[in-house]
């Protein structure tokens, strides 16, 4: 197959005026009315409220098109575009192709007959996303998140675009993704099935390619695989009518594997189509050989919830993933990069593509099957009622969830599909049940419960479809229920209960879970002048989408800390008290995980700068949350449980094999005095969490404002982890000035820091 990549020479201009710009192709209106100077970045200070009108307006792009001579000469010409966001019109040399109304679809024009030699003139209106919601807003109101534009549930579009909790009001417009030209004359490859047979020492890919087909001819199909150390597995097979299968034998397969678990050989499928020896097209694919279940089975406490890869139990530990920028088509491979990478970094093994941004590129997919991330994939639906009731809406709906199942059903990185976020939570729990909404409510049911999950197996019948998250797999019965199921715990940060809460809770898996802090002091700078650092200015506040959160922050503050003495010290000791909270959820659950099977803390990542829940910043920036992950996700895990004055020490693994080494633990004054100390051997089996010391220590009550308890986990003479308890409120400690100094050095490539006191 013939492709000609449709990137340079496009400009843009606002429908009705005369000026055209240079467009950026993938790109968008709002990056290049930037790159042009012609509006204030949205991301500083209030600009964001100066931009508004980009999305009120309707744009047109234009390209002057060259078709090379081999498309010319293409008995059949197609004009492909893997997204455009998201009301498009298209023409063609003065003829409407069609209509584009969903961002996460790829639409293809026949061009066969509308395409001449030399020049052709395409474009492209799009019409204003806010516009179209607010009109149906008006016709028939749907409930939406109160953050968000009224009326996006009725696009098909990112939904944190039109404003979230943590994300501003920037729906883009534009063309978001690849546009090209496609020609064959004979036949070309529609799409490819890859299901994997285990059998004992081999595994069978059984392998399903559709075609379309031009003229009849006979053909063949070549499946090839090349393994991770070079060796090569072909098979072959003649083709009848347009779909054919063949099956590939992988003798001595290397197994794939969740980061923390074991290795991610990556084997590359290559699947040809030739006519006569002639090469037709191509495909290829990056395959991982596991197996992957979510098992629920009735046990003493419920149901479990717990993904098994190759008959392993994984403990999920991971974070919540959204779009790593309002405006998609600034994200760079290697800024995806970065952030799995820190994942991995950080021992998380799973990250959740949370249902309020989009279905992520296959670049982001490449890195978690290189990297051992599995994704929790859900649909993109959340936190609103959906018209699917409307059967256009529902064959809008069919095109996008088969394309986007296709594209990523063979992925070694995906764990389970979910149906969407907090929706079934939202019919049960908020103010949506009402009697107007009762037809609503039917439809979502049958869709999430019937339709939709249909839908996916049709494509996919070997990864687990789930309704919602949270939800107990049984129509808005108890979706939040602790005894089975997933569960978002949100009673600390919107509930304001203190971090102890956590411990009250059991959950079977625990996907959503969070606390905010402040952005880096770095981070701030770019968007708050000086004279805005204080936590009830407007810009701080502006840069903070979760109601009173600066006040909820700082209250939670003074229970933990006293109040720092300035800006800076606030912004780090709100950080701080972050990673405390998330550490103690965590912790708990990882000591209880003969119960719970997973967490995934809210979130990873922001786009665009601001206070959320993430643990990395905008920029990149590792907050102390992201730090303390690297700690509470350690695949052996050292975890104090106190209580008045008694102190349990819990030693968690993760690892395959058994584990051996030392708790050497202490009660101390501040001023480094040893009260009591002792050490404790630890010889812990495989995935198994126990309480391996447990005492209640006399402390007086004129001693406890001076005393803490710490405990190290050694193996050998390597300090692993440290822990550390008091028995008042950090804040009510009777810290004393260390006097510390400290002394940078270079020592070839690192940096020594010196500490004295």
């Amino acid at each position: 197959m013939i492709q000609q990549t449709l990137t340079d020479g496009w400009k843009f201009r606002q429908l009705g005026t005369t000026d055209w710009l240079s467009a950026q192709v993938p790109g968008g209106v709002h990056t290049d009315l930037l790159s042009a100077g012609l509006i204030p970045n949205p991301f500083i200070g209030d600009n964001e409220l100066r931009v508004q009108w980009v999305a009120e307006a309707d744009w047109e792009y234009s390209l002057a098109l060259q078709p090379s001579q081999e498309l010319v000469q293409a008995e059949r010409k197609l004009l492909v575009f893997d997204g455009l966001d998201t009301l498009a019109e298209v023409s063609l040399n003065g003829k409407l192709l069609g209509k584009a109304e969903n961002m996460f679809r790829r639409y293809t024009f026949d061009v066969s007959h509308s395409l001449v030699p030399g020049d052709n003139d395409l474009r492209i209106i799009f019409r204003s996303p806010v516009a179209y919601i607010t009109a149906r807003q008006k016709e028939r109101p749907l409930i939406t998140v109160s953050q968000s534009i009224s009326g996006s549930p009725y696009l098909r579009k990112a939904p944190c675009q039109f404003g979230w909790d943590w994300g501003p009001r920037l729906p883009p417009v534009g063309i978001w993704k690849e546009v090209r030209l496609e020609g064959y004359s004979s036949a070309r490859l529609l799409d490819v099935h890859v299901r994997q047979q285990h059998q004992s020492g081999n595994i069978t890919l059984k392998i399903t390619a559709d075609l379309e087909s031009y003229v009849e001819a006979a053909r063949t199909i070549t499946a090839r695989l090349r393994a991770p150390d070079g060796e090569v597995f072909e098979a072959r097979a003649n083709i009848g009518g347009n779909t054919t299968s063949l099956e590939l034998e992988v003798d001595k397969p290397q197994l794939w594997w969740p980061n923390g678990y074991g290795e991610q050989p990556v084997y590359d499928l290559e699947i040809i189509l030739e006519e006569a020896g002639v090469l037709l097209d191509r495909r290829s694919y990056q395959i991982g050989l596991r197996t992957i279940q979510l098992r629920q089975e009735p046990d003493e406490w419920g149901k479990s919830f717990e993904f098994v890869v190759n008959g392993v139990p994984v403990f999920a530990k991971g974070s919540n993933w959204i779009p790593a920028d309002s405006f998609p088509t600034r994200i760079t491979t290697e800024k995806l990069e970065y952030l799995i990478r820190s994942a991995v970094e950080s021992h998380q093994n799973m990250l959740r593509v949370w249902g309020g941004g989009f279905y992520e590129d296959d670049r982001f997919y490449d890195l978690c099957d290189r990297y051992g991330v599995l994704v929790w994939q859900d649909m993109i639906f959340s936190c609103a009622i959906y018209p699917l009731d409307e059967p256009e809406f529902l064959e809008n709906l069919k095109f996008e969830v088969r394309e986007n199942v296709q594209r990523l059903h063979h992925r070694a990185s995906l764990a389970l599909w979910c149906g969407n976020n907090e929706m079934e939570q939202g019919w049960v729990e908020w103010s949506w049940n009402r009697p107007e909404l009762q037809d609503l409510k039917k439809a979502y049911q049958k869709f999430f419960f019937t339709t939709l999950p249909e839908w996916i197996s049709g494509e996919d019948p070997d990864h687990a479809y789930w309704p919602s998250s949270p939800s107990s797999n049984d129509p808005f019965n108890q979706p939040n229920a602790p005894d089975q199921g997933d569960m978002h715990y949100w009673d600390v940060w919107h509930g304001r209960k203190p971090f102890t809460a956590y411990r009250s809770q059991y959950p079977r898996f625990m996907s959503e879970f969070g606390f905010q802090s402040l952005p880096p002091m770095e981070t701030i700078k770019t968007y708050a002048e000086p004279d805005q650092w204080n936590m009830t200015s407007y810009i701080m506040e502006h840069h903070q989408r979760s109601g009173s959160g600066n006040g909820l922050i700082v209250s939670q503050m003074t229970e933990t800390f006293r109040l720092p003495k300035d800006f800076d010290s606030l912004v780090y000791a709100s950080m701080v008290l972050q990673a405390e909270g998330i550490r103690y959820g965590v912790e708990h659950w990882r000591r209880n995980k003969h119960r719970t099977s997973g967490t995934i803390y809210w979130q990873t990542n922001d786009c665009w700068p601001v206070a959320s829940w993430s643990s990395i910043d905008y920029f990149g920036r590792w907050k102390a949350l992201h730090y303390a992950a690297k700690r509470f996700y350690a695949p052996v895990l050292l975890s104090l449980e106190d209580e008045g004055h008694k102190v349990a020490v819990h030693i968690t693994s993760d690892i395959n094999a058994p584990w051996q080494g030392q708790v050497q633990w202490k009660l101390a004054t501040l001023d480094g005095t040893i009260l009591q100390s002792g050490q404790q051997e630890v010889n812990i089996l495989p995935f198994v969490s126990r309480e391996i010391w447990e005492e209640t220590l006399e402390i007086s009550e004129e001693l406890k404002r001076q005393v803490i308890f710490t405990a190290g986990l050694y193996q050998g003479k390597q300090l692993l982890s440290r822990q550390v308890a008091s028995f008042v409120p950090i804040k009510h400690l009777e810290l004393k000035d260390p006097e510390l100094s400290a002394n940078l050095r270079q020592e070839g490539n690192q940096f020594v820091i010196d500490l004295s006191c």
